[in-house]
Parts: structure tokens; C-alpha cells; sequence
């Protein structure tokens, strides 16, 4: 059978196991799952998907997330597309209804509906900053090792291709935050040009010249969503034949306004304070303050809450040039990755093993997802080592101070993007917490009595 037939296949018994066509309400994909809304979660046999064929795990939340791991999720997905139909009863939308208020009310608490929002804002912009931090990487380090000189056009190519995200980033997080709280994105973006316009340098406010690109990223969503919410508010009193000029007008007007005097001061002080607060918990707290964090990230994996931290790695590299907490946090898919090795080596039972050579490659790539809630979640204790060993690699990165120039995905790819003078260092850390979760997770973490749902 051909891999596009296979993923036909697997598409199909998903879809089968969801209780078919009828009975889905939307999906979409992540890296790496598919997520499913069904009207009816009733009719969803999550334990049947869990023993799929291709399936790495399933988590129950607010949506049906089917882990199906990086890049087969794609091919899932287009195939699922393909099978799912749009017709829809309307008993079966009076239930999607029912669903969507039951849904609201369990997650709807002021600091999940922030985070999501957040999350929302920036983890589109996610293979673009994968792509750019990867290029800015690898062109520092070559001509770090001497392999090119940084005068030269193809040096400075590469430069340019690799920094332009990073140049204009405020105007994709503008846009994306108008989206996300009902403004219009074209309007999103030029309340990020606001922030990063160079001649913001001519503007003299109270005295004294405005920076640009003063208040960052925090300043940039500041903007955006109170041009959302300006917008929104003037077009309740526009006659709809004025609206296209007087409301995108008088949005920008006071928006840009409240920016210069408000929200560039506001979001430098709250930007300066993030970075000279995170700094100040590395320089004091050192070694601990690298174990607990370390230690801590896969459990804000498991609740969805690392997602909030992007634009707190973004700002430490806009504010200082480099983020210091991303290697540390990146330990924690290391510890996960050496726990799962030893699960796999203890094991007799195929069916986790199975699973574990499935999920370690993406784990290896960074993409810790496939091992937390396909196998060290679910096992329980090898959830814990797994994140004693995060700790102890997290402690490591912490001791010598390693960086990244910018972010992107965790595990062996980050060293590309770690600042080139401290690349082995980052690797041996990183080796560190494998060789810390496989330590503990055989010695402690595991017997083949815990796996009896993968008998």
C-alpha cells in the first residue's frame, strides 16, 4: 500500500471512530495533531483511536487532538478533509450548539481565554520564525568557523534573507492581533509600523526624542487591539456609506496618538522589566532557578500554558539580542525523549514500543509532543523523571549562561540557533538531560506493570 493510500486509510478510520461524516463540527491541525470537534463526544471512541494504526496518542480537551506526529499530520489531514462532508443536520447543528456553550463555560476563565488569544497571535507566525532563526543560525555559525567571510554577497544574502522577520515582526503581531480581537488586519499592521516607523526618531514627546521601536512586541499588541476595540467602537455610530473612509481614519488617528503617548512608554517599561526580571532570577537564582525551570516546562506543555511564553522569548530578543530562557525550557523535550529510550528498552510490551519508536524521531527534532501524551504521560512516573531530567540539563544551560539568537523549534535543531560560541555547550546540556531521564526513568521510573493500556 502506497503512503498516500495509508494515509487515506488512517483518515478513514479516524473518521469512522469519530462517528463519522455527520458528526464532526470542524477540525484543523497543529504540528503534530489533528484536532477534531465532534457534536457529539459520546460517539467519539477515544480508546479505539489511542490503538489506531499511525496514532501516537490522543489527548481529551476542549477538542478530540489526535497525535499523529510532524508531517503525517499534513497528509491526515488533507485526507480527512477530503472525507469529511459539509452538509449538516439541522438536530445535528442544534447539538454543535449545546456543545459550543458546554465548551465556553469550562474554559472560560478571563486567564485561558487570554492565553489563547495570545497563542493564537503568534503560533502562526511559528514556521516563519523556525525558518528565519534557522538561516540567522547556521550563516553565524559557517562564518564563525572561518568557512565564510562576512563581507562577502553571500554572507550578506543569507544575512538579509534570515533578519528580515525579525526586522518587521511587529507588522505580522499586528495583524494577527487585530484578527484575533475582531479588528481588521490591515489596520493591525499599521499599529505595528506605528512602533517600528524609523521616523518615530523625529517625534519629540515631553521633552524628550521617542526610540523606535520602543515598547517592542508588547507595545505592538497594545496598539493593535486598542485599534481593534477603537474600530469597532466608532463604526457602532458611522453611517455604513462613510464607513470605508471616516472609521480606518479616525482608528489610526487616536491609535496612533495613544501609542506615542501611552503605549510605546507602557510596553518599554513592562518589556524592560520581563528582561531585567528573567535575568535577574538566572543571575541570582543560577543553578536552581535552571533545574526548576527546566523541570517545570513539560507540565505547561501538558496544560497548553507554554504557548503564553512566545512573546516573552521574542521581547528578551528584541530587548538584549539573544534569549537565555529558551535552552533551558528546550531540556525539558530532552528529559523526555531519555525517559521514553527507557521505557523502550525495559519494555516487553510491542504495542508501547511501538509507540515510542514512532514518537522519539520527532522528540529528537524537538517535537515533544507524540512522547508526553502517547507514553510518559499516560505511564505517569516516567512523566516525573522525565522532568527530573529536564531539571538537571536545565541547571547545566543555566551554569554557562546558554543563549539563542532566536527562536524556534527545541531538541537537536536549537543548536542552529544557540549563539555559535556556545553550540557545544548547548549539545552536551542537552545530552545531559537524555542521559538524566533514561538514568532515572530505568532505575525508577518504570515497570511493564504500569503500561496495561498497552497490553
Amino acid at each position: 500500500m502506497s503512503k498516500e493510500n495509508n494515509y487515506h486509510h488512517l483518515a478513514q478510520k479516524i473518521l469512522e471512530l469519530c462517528g463519522g461524516k455527520s458528526n464532526i463540527s470542524s477540525y484543523t491541525h497543529c504540528m503534530t495533531r489533528l484536532r477534531i470537534t465532534p457534536y457529539d463526544e459520546s460517539k467519539a471512541d477515544a480508546q479505539a483511536l489511542r490503538k489506531l494504526d499511525g496514532v501516537l496518542g490522543v489527548v481529551e480537551a476542549e477538542t478530540l487532538q489526535i497525535i499523529l506526529g510532524t508531517g503525517v499530520v499534513n497528509h491526515v489531514t488533507a485526507a480527512f478533509s477530503k472525507l469529511v462532508s459539509a452538509e449538516e443536520g439541522a438536530d445535528v447543528k442544534e447539538a454543535a450548539a449545546k456543545k459550543k456553550a458546554d465548551i465556553n463555560r469550562k474554559n472560560a476563565t478571563p486567564f485561558k481565554l487570554f492565553l489563547r488569544k495570545i497563542a493564537s497571535i503568534f503560533i502562526p507566525l511559528i514556521p516563519a520564525l523556525v525558518a528565519s532563526g534557522l538561516i540567522t543560525g547556521i550563516t553565524k555559525a559557517i562564518i564563525q568557523a572561518g568557512w565564510l567571510s562576512a563581507d562577502s554577497q553571500i554572507a550578506v544574502i543569507l544575512t538579509v534573507i534570515g533578519s528580515g522577520l525579525f526586522t518587521y515582526l511587529g507588522i505580522l503581531v499586528g495583524i494577527n492581533a487585530s484578527k484575533e480581537f475582531g479588528g481588521t488586519p490591515a489596520l493591525g499592521a499599521l499599529a505595528g509600523i506605528l512602533i517600528i516607523n524609523p521616523e518615530i526618531a523625529k517625534i519629540s514627546l515631553f521633552g524628550e526624542e521617542l526610540l523606535p521601536g520602543r515598547g517592542g512586541l508588547i507595545g505592538v499588541l497594545f496598539a493593535a487591539i486598542f485599534i481593534a476595540y477603537t474600530e469597532q467602537f466608532i463604526r457602532r455610530f458611522i453611517p455604513q456609506s462613510l464607513d470605508i473612509i471616516v472609521t480606518p481614519t479616525v482608528s489610526l488617528l487616536i491609535t496612533g496618538i495613544v501609542t506615542y503617548v501611552v503605549f510605546m512608554p507602557l510596553g518599554g517599561f513592562i518589556s524592560d522589566a520581563i528582561t531585567s526580571g528573567l535575568l535577574s532570577i538566572l543571575d541570582i537564582g543560577g543553578i536552581a532557578a535552571g533545574f526548576i525551570l527546566g523541570a517545570t516546562f513539560l507540565p505547561l506543555v501538558v496544560t497548553g500554558l507554554h504557548q503564553g511564553l512566545t512573546p516573552v522569548h521574542m521581547e528578551l530578543i528584541n530587548s538584549i539580542g539573544n534569549d537565555p530562557l529558551l535552552p533551558i525550557l528546550a531540556m525539558g523535550g530532552a528529559g523526555q525523549v531519555g525517559a521514553a529510550f527507557a521505557v523502550f528498552v525495559k519494555t516487553k510490551k510491542t504495542t508501547l514500543r511501538k509507540a515510542i519508536a514512532g514518537g522519539l524521531p520527532s522528540g529528537l527534532l524537538g517535537i515533544g509532543e507524540p512522547l508526553i501524551f502517547g507514553v510518559t504521560l499516560p505511564l505517569g512516573r516516567p512523566f516525573l523523571t522525565a522532568c527530573l531530567g529536564a531539571g538537571i540539563g536545565g541547571a547545566f544551560q543555566a551554569y554557562f549562561q546558554v543563549a539563542t539568537i532566536a527562536i524556534g523549534v527545541s531538541g537537536l535543531p536549537l543548536s542552529f540557533l544557540v549563539l555559535p560560541s556556545q553550540i557545544i555547550l548547548y549539545i552536551v546540556g542537552l545530552f545531559i538531560s537524555y542521559a538524566a531521564g533514561f538514568l532515572l526513568t530505568y532505575a525508577f521510573g518504570y515497570k511493564d506493570e504500569m503500561a496495561s493500556q498497552f497490553d
